[in-house]
């Protein structure tokens, strides 16, 4: 348990933060699901909608640490690829 002042003030924000944390990539991971479950339901533009939001909340999370930046491209861009992936195969059938 802490004892100092300053102990006692950095376990309290290290709280915060750890909860503030868990929120945001909590958030991210739902956004994901989303757009993923959007992609199998064949419904791109919904997906395409919500893609501009998945790549402000990943890069707001690598700018501020939450995610590394190379784990927030990596997301974006097989994001990218699995909705012009389904819409490529959609064009094709028509």
């Amino acid at each position: 348990m802490a004892i100092t002042r300053s102990a006692k003030k950095a376990l309290r924000q290290s709280e915060r933060r750890k909860i503030r944390n868990i929120q945001r990539k909590k958030k991210i991971k739902d956004l994901l699901k989303e757009v993923k479950s959007l992609v199998s339901q064949k419904k791109i533009e919904g997906a395409k909608e919500l893609l501009p939001q998945v790549y402000e909340l990943l890069d707001k999370a690598a700018k501020t640490d939450l995610i590394k930046k190379n784990t927030a491209a990596r997301k974006k861009s097989r994001m990218a690829r699995l909705i012009s992936k389904i819409e490529l195969g959609s064009k094709s059938q028509q």
